[in-house]
C-alpha cells in the first residue's frame, strides 16, 4: 500500500483537516492545526507531503522520526503539529487497513467509557453558579471555568476576591460532588498564581491548568510547591522532550498534550507513559474539533493513568461532530462510550467540510492592559 495524495481543509470555525488517500481505497484524517497559524500549518504539511508521497502508510514511527529529524531543525508548534495530524491519519489508515480500533493496536482497552468535562463560564457568580447547576443537569460531574482576563502582574484585593466568589458560588449550589478545574491559561504571573491558589484552597479544586508560561519550570515548580491543589500544563508543549523537565521536577501533577501539537497519539500515549513513572496522570488537551477528539478517545481508551478529557462545549455541538461526522459522538452522563469501529471510529462528510469552508484565516484574540500594552490571553 502506498500513499497517494493528501487533501487538506480549512473548515469552520477555525479548523484544519487533512485527508490522506491510498492506492488501495483506504483513507486516513487527521488534524493539523495550530490556532491562528492554519495557513503556516498548511504549508508545512505540503512540505512534508513530498517525502510522504509514495510511502507506505502502515510505517508510522519511521515516517515521525524522518519527518521530525530529518530537516535538522526539530520541534516547534509548526512542525510538530504538521506532524500530529499526519500521524493521526497513518493511523487511521493503519486501523481500517487490520479492521480495529487504534487502541488495541496501542494495548487494547483500559476502560469501557471516557469521563468527560465541560467548560463553563460566567459573568457573575451568580451567572457560574447557574451554568454550573445546567452542567451538572447535563449530566457532566466535571466543569473546567477559567479566570478573567487580562490579569494585571500584581492585581488587587478585589480581583482575588471576585475570582474566588465565582468558586465559592459554585461550590454552594452544586456541593461536593462535582469536580472543579480551573484554567489560568498562562495569563497569571507567578506571584498572581500563588495567591489565587491559596484563595481558592478551601474550594477543593480539581486542578489548576497553565498557572503560569511554561518555558520556565523552576518557576512552574515553584508554584506547584506553594499549594495543595493538583498542577496541570502542557498544551504548549511539543513531544516527550518538551515534558521531560517539568516531569523530571515534578511540577506539575498532570499532563495535558495536545493531540494535534505534541507529536500526535502515539507520542501522547510515550509522553503518559513518562508521567506514569512519576505517578502523574493524563488530561489530553483539545480546544478543538471532531477529529482531534476521536484521535483523544483513542489514546485515552488505552493508558491506564488517564484522568479527564477536555472537549471545546460548543452549543452547536460541532466539536462533538454535528455536521461533519456520519455518526457524531454522544456525551452520556459524562462519559463517552469508548468507538468500536477501526481506525480512529469516524466517517467524516466531506460535502458539510466544503460547505463549510473558509479561507484558513481565523486569528488569536489579542488583549490589553488600560495602559495600552499587551496582555497575556
Amino acid at each position: 500500500m502506498k500513499i497517494t495524495d493528501m487533501k487538506l481543509f480549512h473548515v469552520k470555525p477555525r479548523w484544519l483537516f487533512l485527508k490522506i488517500e491510498t492506492d488501495e481505497g483506504i483513507v486516513g484524517w487527521g488534524e493539523p492545526i495550530v490556532e491562528g497559524r492554519a495557513l503556516t500549518v498548511a504549508t508545512a504539511v505540503e512540505e512534508l507531503k513530498r517525502y510522504l508521497i509514495g510511502e507506505d502508510p502502515l510505517r508510522i514511527e519511521h515516517h515521525w522520526q524522518v519527518m521530525y529529524r530529518g530537516s535538522f531543525y526539530r520541534g516547534g508548534p509548526v512542525l510538530v503539529s504538521a506532524i500530529s495530524g499526519i500521524e493521526q491519519a497513518l493511523w487511521d489508515i493503519k486501523g481500517k487497513y487490520y479492521q480495529m480500533p487504534v487502541y488495541e493496536m496501542l494495548g487494547g482497552k483500559c476502560r469501557d467509557r471516557i469521563r468527560m468535562y465541560s467548560h463553563c463560564g460566567g459573568a457573575t457568580p451568580e451567572e457560574m453558579a447557574a451554568n454550573a447547576v445546567r452542567k451538572v443537569e447535563a449530566g457532566f460531574n466535571a466543569i473546567k471555568i477559567g479566570v478573567d482576563a487580562p490579569v494585571q502582574h500584581i492585581d488587587t484585593l478585589r480581583f482575588v476576591e471576585n475570582q474566588t466568589a465565582k468558586l465559592a458560588a459554585i461550590r454552594e449550589a452544586i456541593g461536593s460532588d462535582l469536580d472543579v478545574a480551573i484554567d489560568f491559561h498562562g495569563r497569571v504571573s507567578p506571584a498572581m498564581s500563588i495567591r489565587l491558589a491559596q484563595a481558592f484552597e478551601p474550594y477543593y479544586p480539581m486542578f489548576i491548568e497553565e498557572p503560569c508560561l511554561p518555558e520556565n519550570v523552576d518557576t512552574l515548580l515553584r508554584i506547584a510547591q506553594s499549594t495543595t491543589i493538583p498542577i496541570a500544563s502542557g498544551e504548549r508543549l511539543f513531544t516527550r522532550w518538551g515534558f521531560r523537565e517539568a516531569l523530571e521536577k515534578q511540577a506539575i501533577a498532570i499532563v495535558q498534550p495536545d493531540l494535534c501539537h505534541a507529536g500526535g497519539i502515539f507520542e501522547a500515549r510515550k509522553i503518559a507513559a513518562m508521567a506514569e513513572v512519576y505517578y502523574g496522570s493524563i488530561a489530553p488537551h483539545n480546544p478543538l474539533g471532531p477529529i482531534s477528539l476521536a484521535s483523544c478517545l483513542q489514546l485515552d481508551a488505552c493508558t491506564p493513568n488517564f484522568l479527564i478529557q477536555e472537549h471545546p462545549s460548543m452549543a452547536e455541538r460541532w466539536d462533538l461532530g454535528e455536521g461533519y461526522l456520519n455518526q457524531p459522538f454522544h456525551i452520556q452522563d459524562g462519559y463517552i462510550t469508548v468507538p468500536e469501529g477501526p481506525g480512529l471510529g469516524i466517517e467524516i462528510n466531506e460535502e458539510a467540510l466544503l460547505e463549510r469552508a473558509y479561507p484558513g484565516d481565523w486569528d488569536t484574540p489579542r488583549l490589553y492592559y488600560p495602559d495600552g500594552s499587551f496582555a497575556e490571553w
